[in-house]
């Protein structure tokens, strides 16, 4: 009679691997929490619990789940190598992965906006401002989790593989930023994205969440084209650099195409930036996810 369910062999000792894993991240995510309470001064529990501060807690969850995705690239990294060695590797690419997300929505916040005074704006309950910094937190760990799975072992070559890749393509993000701030400028009578954002301009926080996260999704598949080499320091970072661009470039075209084809009848630029309508801000957002879920999913394959 045929087996109904057929397992692949796995090791006798995984559910060991798996309880330090998760007790490791459950740890890092208390010291993220912890973090973020001496860095704003405020009380995560009175601004979820008393004051229901939906804003808030859209950027705290941004926070929690880029921590989650950083460490999704690091768990099972060393299975068989010791209960020690796993501990250990998880600490460490768990600590890098708070400094490097942190410092992203650092940059992003004094870099893309620096107009505006991003927690007070939180704590003051504007969506629009704690969407656009949850999204740039999380588009920072989709690029880490790829750069981490990328670099092959946990020596000091592969934190400074991880560290400049991420620092490039980052600043890739910020420069496509600023475009689409320009951009926002030329066509609105050179009113200011952040001022819009600072207005509670849902729609434009939507639309430009789909754009970070885009990004970060298609320049995450770069590193399947890419040889990892421990000491080729500068090949490492051109490699990124002009792959990311590239790739960025590509998803650009097939957006305003599927845009053309998919919204022909709509002026969705006016829609968004005038009309503030969420509906095509929202299905601009599904575009730009999709088409660069697509891509990836076509390069991946290929490259595998």
């Amino acid at each position: 009679m045929e087996t109904l369910v057929k397992l692949v062999p796995l090791p006798h000792d995984l559910w060991v691997y798996v309880l330090i894993d998760v007790a490791l991240a459950l740890l890092l995510l208390l010291i993220m929490k912890w973090t973020n309470r001496t860095r704003t001064s405020v009380s995560v529990s009175d601004e979820l619990g008393v004051k229901d501060n939906f804003a808030f807690g859209i950027s705290i969850a941004g926070g929690m789940l880029s921590l989650c995705i950083v460490l999704s690239s690091v768990v099972g990294r060393h299975v068989g190598q010791g209960y020690e060695s796993a501990a250990l590797g998880m600490l460490m690419f768990g600590f890098v992965g708070i400094v490097l997300v942190k410092f992203g929505r650092f940059a992003h916040d004094k870099i893309v906006l620096d107009a505006v005074d991003t927690q007070y704006k939180i704590s003051d309950r504007s969506v629009s401002v704690a969407l656009v910094d949850a999204s740039s937190v999380v588009a920072s760990a989709i690029i880490l989790r790829s750069m981490m799975e990328w670099v092959d072992g946990s020596d000091l070559n592969a934190i400074i593989a991880i560290v400049t890749g991420f620092l490039v393509v980052l600043t890739i993000l910020l420069i496509m930023t600023r475009i689409y701030e320009l951009r926002y400028a030329l066509q609105n009578q050179n009113h200011s994205f952040q001022s819009a954002l600072e207005t509670g301009q849902l729609a434009l926080a939507v639309q430009h969440a789909g754009n970070l996260l885009g990004v970060a999704l298609v320049v995450s598949s770069a590193g399947q084209f890419l040889r990892y080499s421990p000491e080729g320091y500068v090949s490492n970072v051109t490699g990124w650099l002009v792959t990311s661009i590239a790739l960025a470039l590509l998803l650009w075209l097939l957006v305003a195409f599927s845009k053309k084809m998919l919204l022909g009848g709509v002026n969705y630029q006016q829609e968004v930036d005038q009309q503030h309508n969420v509906g095509v801000a929202a299905v601009e957002l599904t575009l730009s996810v999709g088409m660069a879920l697509i891509v990836s999913g076509v390069l991946n394959s290929s490259a595998g």
